[in-house]
């Protein structure tokens, strides 16, 4: 079910932009299950400075690898195309969803100690 709800959601707004699609790939998901047990203890929004592109998000309670996905390409109303960048706010989330190079993705979803919710999706190539 994760692994459906992220592709879909990513690629319907890659679609939006006329990118194409990402395929699962189970190494590079095997790389995010990896990391997300690492912040199983604390739920910290801590990147893991691997290989691969990455978006992580938390939350203190349930969330969806959809809605997860949707706090990131919410962010494309702070992205300027002309001039490439971000403008009145965060938008490097939306743009790593976006990213025309990355073909491979890969997500994880884990329920925290401390009750909360912590999602990783990584993407490759950078």
């Amino acid at each position: 079910m994760l692994k459906i709800q992220h592709v879909d959601a990513h690629n319907a707004a890659r679609s939006e932009v006329g990118v194409p699609d990402l395929a699962w790939d189970d190494s590079v998901a095997a790389y995010a299950e990896n990391y997300a047990n690492q912040r199983k203890g604390d739920c910290a929004l801590i990147h893991s400075g691997g290989e691969y592109g990455e978006n992580i998000a938390m939350s203190t309670g349930e969330l969806s690898g959809t809605d997860a996905v949707k706090m990131w390409v919410d962010e494309k109303a702070n992205y300027d195309h002309d001039s490439n960048s971000c403008v009145g706010g965060e938008c490097l989330h939306y743009t790593q969803v976006v990213w025309r190079d990355s073909v491979r993705l890969g997500c994880a979803k884990v329920t925290c100690d401390n009750g909360g919710t912590f999602i990783t999706c990584n993407y490759d190539p950078l």
